[in-house]
């Protein structure tokens, strides 16, 4: 407990130290589009961005996305729409204007119940479409990176490439219809691409 303490003390030390003019923050938008480790398709989404940067090599983000359209698409939907949240921190270098960076996020995934009927069958444990019908929030982790690019001193694009995972609730059957008496995680990609006003 006493090292937590002195950590976050020692860091709050180290932004306080930090000149104001080396600060910034940027709000932004994007369009995302997410995968499924078990489930088949695209999910599209659209989302916005608060980041503050303390120093130039690192951003502390928050983000919100919502995914409006039923999912999966194609198929009877087992959700009617879904509303991610996710917070994390990039770390990377600006060259000239382009900043690669690496990141690391973690949040939940609120996965509304499904607006039409969702036949199941009756057998224990469900298959894990038959769970999340009812409604879920799931843990959801991002790992991953992408690249910032300054368009002007007051606007930048980016776009990051992460592994979204998220852990599904159990006991359930998986997508290979293997029986997961507990909880379990699975990873698929996580694109989003857009723009920022810096302030």
């Amino acid at each position: 407990m006493m090292l937590r303490i002195v950590s976050v003390v020692a860091f709050v030390g180290v932004l306080a130290a930090v000149p104001a003019r080396a600060q910034s923050w940027e709000a932004g938008v994007y369009f995302a589009t997410s995968q499924w480790s078990e489930f088949d398709g695209h999910d599209p989404g659209i989302g916005g961005r608060l980041t503050f940067k303390p120093l130039p090599l690192l951003g502390i983000d928050a983000n919100v996305t919502w995914y409006p359209s039923e999912f999966p698409s194609g198929a009877v939907p087992f959700s009617g729409s879904r509303v991610e949240g996710l917070f994390g921190a990039t770390v990377g270098p600006t060259i000239a204007r382009i900043r690669p960076f690496v990141s690391a996020a973690a949040g939940f995934l609120n996965v509304a119940a499904t607006p039409v009927s969702f036949a199941c069958v009756t057998i224990f444990p469900p298959p894990l479409a038959c769970l999340m019908a009812g409604g879920q929030t799931l843990p959801a982790y991002a790992i991953g990176g992408g690249v910032d690019i300054s368009a002007s001193s007051h606007t930048s694009l980016r776009v990051d490439i992460t592994d979204r995972i998220l852990k599904y609730p159990g006991p359930t059957f998986d997508a290979k219809f293997e029986r997961r008496d507990d909880g379990f995680f699975g990873g698929a990609l996580r694109f989003t691409i857009g723009a920022a006003l810096r302030f």
